[in-house]
Parts: C-alpha cells; structure tokens; sequence
C-alpha cells in the first residue's frame, strides 16, 4: 500500500509522520505525475483557499476528481473536508465537489477558539478519540447517501463517510492515536 499526502501547504509533515508510523509506504504529492501508483491520497488540514489555487495552478484539481469519481480512497482533514465539500456556504472559492455535503469554514472561531474534545467515532470503537480543533470547519449539512461518522455533543457534525472518502473537521494528525488513519487505511484496503 502507498498514500500519498497533499504536500502544497498545511499539515501534510504530520500526516507524513503518522503513515510512517504505522509502517505504511508514503509519498508527498506536489505534481499530478506523483499521484501515480497511489492506493489512497490525505488532503491534510491548513489554509483551504491556498490549497485550491496551488491545486489548480499546478493541475491537480481535475486529476483528484478524476480519481475520486473512479473510486480512489481520500481522507481530507479541516481544510481538506472543506476541498472535499460540495458546497461550502462562506467562501466564493469552488471547492473540489466530491461529498455531498455544505461545510461552513472557521465555524467555531478563531484561532484561540481552537479546543480539544473527546469524540465517539463507533466505527473506531467504544474508546474516545481526541478531536483537535484548530479554526475548524463544520459540516452543515449532509445528504442521504452520506454517513456521519462523528458528532459534538450538540449534535454539530465532524466527520462523515461517502465511499472511499473522508471527511473530518479536525486533525487526527496532531494526536498519538492512530485509529482514525488505521480507519482510513482499511477502506483503502477494502476491508471497510
């Protein structure tokens, strides 16, 4: 298995750190030609709107499409959930369109809102993981064929399933439990 990991901006280091980890071959992808051979991408948390133009400025955009419409396994975390959306209702910039759901960016404020909080993610088991969220976004809204995988005690959706893709509104990156990429790693290798 190879992952790679979205590495124009943002926290794609610490991605890098936890696939190695986990013994797990990775590669950071910067060009179109380096998603080639690739079992899965993450499009890790930073600033979305810089993500999307060097996404386009260095033909990325079409190429992630292209592979996430023929099934390809994505994990986008914070500003990759916000990539991933089909809608994202304060922004002009186009996001990738892939999940069906309206992220909403920055939703719990700025960066000294940022918090920690135990998540039940049941398709991680009983055990709470660690959310952290740095200026997160939140998923407003899902459609029917979306799973919700995790929610705040008030019900604010954090993280859902669409197939092969994943999205969450924190960073599983900064933290030393490694379930929710062991999680992501099983679809890609198509036990989930």
């Amino acid at each position: 298995m190879r992952i790679g990991v979205l590495a124009l901006q943002g926290a794609f280091a610490e991605h890098i750190v936890v696939l190695r980890n986990l013994e797990i071959d990775n590669t950071p992808v910067r060009l179109p030609n380096e998603l080639m051979g690739l079992d899965g991408l993450i499009i890790p948390g930073g600033e979305s709107t810089t993500i999307n133009r060097l996404m386009l400025s260095y033909g990325l955009r079409s190429k992630i499409s292209n592979l996430a419409e023929n099934g390809f396994p994505i994990l986008g975390t914070c500003a990759g959930m916000i990539l991933l959306a089909r809608e994202v209702s304060d922004t002009a910039e186009q996001p990738l369109g892939l999940m069906a759901i309206k992220v909403r960016r920055n939703a719990f404020g700025r960066q000294r809102e940022s918090f920690e909080t135990a998540l039940s993610i049941p398709v991680l088991g009983e055990k709470p993981f660690p959310g952290v969220f740095i200026r997160a976004p939140l998923i407003e809204q899902v459609n029917s064929n979306v799973e919700i995988l995790a929610s705040l005690d008030d019900g604010a959706t954090v993280a859902t399933r669409q197939g092969k893709l994943i999205a969450c509104a924190f960073h599983p990156e900064l933290t030393d439990d490694l379930r929710f990429h062991e999680y992501f790693l099983s679809i890609v290798a198509g036990e989930q």
